[in-house]
Order: C-alpha cells, then sequence, then structure tokens
C-alpha cells in the first residue's frame, strides 16, 4: 500500500476525514466560513500531527494543478472584465426560443466542452455563462449551476482528456488506443446520461417551458474591444494547446510533461498587454488556489495515515473477475472520492490496483475506473475539484452559493442514474 501506519496515525486520519465532512456539512448555516478555510485548517492538523513532515510539504503539492488554476482564472478574468464572456453568453441565448430547448442545449454545450478543453477550464467559464442564461430566462440560479457542475462531470468522462483522472488512467494503465476506447465505451451513456441530467433536474426544480422572450445585443455587452481580443486569443491558445499537447502525449510524440504550466505561461504574455494587469491579477480567485494547495497536504497525509487500506482492501482483496471486479472498482470510486477527491484517488488508486495484479488487457476495469471516479464528483462538493472550483467562483463573484446538502440531495439521484447507465454499457452490452 506504499507507507506503514499505526493506530494512532489511522486515528488522526479518520478523525480528519470526519473533521472535513461534518465541517462541510455543518457550513449550511455559517456560510460565511469559506470551504478553503475549512481545508487549510485540516492540512495545518496533519502537519501538526505528522503524517506530513513539514520538509515534504513542497514535494505533496502538485504545482501542474496549482499554475493551471492561476492562469486560467487570470485568462477567464480578462475575458469577463472585457465582456468577452457576456457577449457569448448573450448570443447563445438568443439561438433558442424555449427554456427547455435551452436546458438541454447548455448541458450539451457544457458537456461536450469538458470532454476536449478539461472539465476545470469549463468549470472557471462555466458561471458566469450560467448566471447570465439564469437572470436573462428567470431560471433559479442553484438550478443553472448544479446543470453547471454536473454537466462539465458527466462530459468529461468520455475522453481521456476530459480531466486529470482520466489523463492519469489513460497514460499509467498502459490500456492500447485509449481514444477509441473511451469513445466505443463511453460516449453513448455519456450522451444519455447528459440527457437525464435535464430531464431529472427539470423534475426536481419543476421547472416549466415558456418562450424566451428577449432580445440581446451581442455587440453591446464588449466593454473593452483590446482586452476581449486578447482574451478570446489567449483562452483559445490555451485550450488548443492543451488539447493538441495530451494528443501528442498519447502518441509518444513529443510534448510538455507538466501540462498545467501551459495556461501560466500563457497568462503570463497577457499581464503587460492588459488594459490594467493589477486588476486581471486581483480577480484570481486566490482561495481556491489555497483550497487545492491545502488539499494536495491532506489528501496525502490522509492516504498515508492508512486508514483507508482495510476499506481497499475488503472492496478489492484480489484480482477479480470481469463483472466483480467492474462493481468493486466502481463502488471504491464512488466512496474513496469523497474522501482524497478524484484526482488523488486515481492517482493513488492505480498503483494499488497493480499490485493486485491488473494490466493493460484489463480494459473494462480501467475505463470503469475513468467513469466512476469522475461521476463520484456528482455525489457531493468534495467528489470533484471542479465542484470546488464552481463553488467558490460563486460565493467569491456571485454573492449566492450551494450547500453541502442541498448538492447531496440532488447529488445523490444524479449519481445513481449515472452509475447504473455506465455499468450498463461496460457489463451488458
Amino acid at each position: 500500500m506504499g507507507f506503514e501506519s499505526t493506530w494512532g496515525s489511522e486515528l488522526v486520519g479518520l478523525g480528519v476525514v470526519l473533521y472535513i465532512v461534518v465541517s462541510l456539512i455543518l457550513r449550511s448555516r455559517v456560510s460565511y466560513l469559506p470551504t478553503w478555510s475549512i481545508m487549510a485548517f485540516s492540512s495545518f492538523i496533519t502537519v501538526v500531527a505528522g503524517l506530513i513532515q513539514f520538509d515534504e510539504i513542497g514535494s505533496v503539492i502538485d504545482m501542474d494543478v496549482i499554475l493551471f488554476l492561476i492562469g486560467m482564472f487570470s485568462l477567464v478574468s480578462l475575458a469577463e472584465s472585457s465582456g468577452l464572456l457576456s457577449t457569448l453568453s448573450a448570443w447563445y441565448i438568443g439561438r433558442f426560443k424555449s427554456r427547455y430547448q435551452l436546458i438541454y442545449a447548455s448541458s450539451f454545450l457544457f458537456g461536450l466542452l469538458s470532454a476536449f478543453a478539461v472539465n476545470d477550464t469549463v468549470a472557471l467559464m462555466g458561471p458566469p455563462i450560467a448566471y447570465t442564461i439564469s437572470r436573462a430566462t428567470g431560471l433559479n440560479p442553484k438550478f443553472m449551476f448544479l446543470l453547471l457542475a454536473y454537466s462539465l462531470t458527466i462530459g468529461s468522462v468520455m475522453t481521456p482528456i476530459g480531466n486529470p483522472q482520466n489523463v492519469l488512467v489513460a497514460i499509467q494503465s498502459g490500456i492500447p488506443a485509449p481514444f477509441i476506447l473511451f469513445a466505443k465505451k463511453l460516449a453513448l451513456p455519456t450522451v444519455i446520461n447528459l440527457l437525464l441530467l435535464s430531464y431529472v433536474l427539470i423534475k426536481i426544480f419543476r421547472v416549466e417551458n415558456s418562450s424566451i422572450d428577449i432580445w440581446l445585443v451581442p455587440q453591446e455587452q464588449i466593454r473593452d474591444k483590446r482586452d476581449a481580443t486578447l482574451a478570446g486569443v489567449a483562452l483559445a491558445t490555451a485550450i488548443l494547446t492543451l488539447v493538441v499537447n495530451d494528443l501528442l502525449e498519447f502518441l509518444g510524440a513529443p510534448h510538455f510533461t507538466h501540462r498545467g504550466f501551459i495556461p501560466f505561461v500563457v497568462a503570463a504574455g497577457t499581464y503587460l498587454l492588459a488594459r490594467n494587469p493589477r486588476r486581471v491579477i486581483a480577480s484570481v480567485d486566490w482561495g481556491t488556489i489555497v483550497f487545492f494547495i491545502t488539499m494536495f497536504i491532506t489528501m496525502e497525509g490522509v492516504w498515508r495515515s492508512g486508514v483507508l487500506n482495510p476499506v481497499l482492501s475488503y472492496l478489492v482483496f484480489s484480482k477479480l473477475g470481469g463483472v466483480e471486479g467492474v462493481v468493486a472498482v466502481t463502488v471504491s470510486s464512488l466512496l474513496l472520492s469523497q474522501v482524497l477527491s478524484n484526482v488523488p484517488f486515481v492517482k493513488l488508486f492505480i498503483k494499488f490496483l497493480k499490485s493486485v495484479g491488473y494490466g493493460p488487457s484489463d480494459t473494462d476495469i480501467w475505463v470503469a475506473l475513468a467513469a466512476s471516479s469522475t461521476i463520484a464528483g456528482n455525489l457531493t462538493i468534495l467528489g470533484a475539484a471542479s465542484n470546488i472550483i464552481v463553488l467558490e467562483v460563486l460565493e467569491a463573484k456571485m454573492n449566492t452559493s450551494i450547500s453541502f446538502t442541498e448538492f447531496f440531495k440532488v447529488g445523490v439521484v444524479v449519481t445513481v442514474l449515472n452509475t447504473v447507465v455506465y455499468i450498463f454499457f461496460l457489463l451488458i452490452l
């Protein structure tokens, strides 16, 4: 399993997990307390208790993720302040005549974007678009934000570059032709899940269909043409480079190993050219940056504590047969992604699966891991990094929020449906 643990470290690990879960549930009563402050305190406990040594802190923080976020936050900030995002939102809304059309189309828009532009990128760009849609159509903002969060999670399942955990699975498992394999096994169930998502949310929120009688003139939304052009070019460059870089990696061609550095380097080239560089960097959501830094520390400490070893040993005690293996990996992913968050979980779980005998030929197991660890993000806010990004943007910039329990009540229904559809296609078809 990688690290020796004692009953004392296991107790500390269990305490950290319980603290995070209880704090997130109770946060609805003290909404002024940001999520990142809860995770920051858990990392303090992790270091003080000795699960992570002080001099190890730098080595457990994934700078790929941190610089990716800083770079993308900067570019999105420039796109938002210049009016580019509101212009695109206005143009998009104007294409539809009814609420239901717009809702189903938005689910596919967010989902397909996340499949090729990485879900965390869409999580950064999506909230302003979702907010504009809710205001223009009279939809409950929470409805649109949940649609965004769930859609980008589901959509990112169907390609090996849709999210960081899929990239890890595709590369470290050694499976052949990952793009073809993912498309063959996951594309159709993903489309079905996106359709089901819109239907379920419409029913839960009791959304009535009505015409969208609104005239929006996109040209009037642009506030700074120079910054809007700069933001558009920079965002397109960053996203295209990320996609091409991942394709080169899968083809075995020369590529950038630290893919997260790409948006940061692109953003560094825009600061001097922006109208107000200080405003751009000040608009970066530094709370989210703190959350991810402290999450890496906390989750590594929880893993090293050994508190999860009994659960893994019980669920995946050896290399299992096709049906049993897929079910065991799915259940493990759904449960433990809530504790470790899906990216750190997958990074560690791949090593565990290899240790019990799974290899590149066990394609159903690896595809099941990619799908289930991703849709685990639809169960709780902590299940996916993209959820935290959306939540922090809502609270920091839009003066609204979604509580842990609100997300969970809807997430249970969505996740159960997602799981049934994916397992059906993996095992039956």
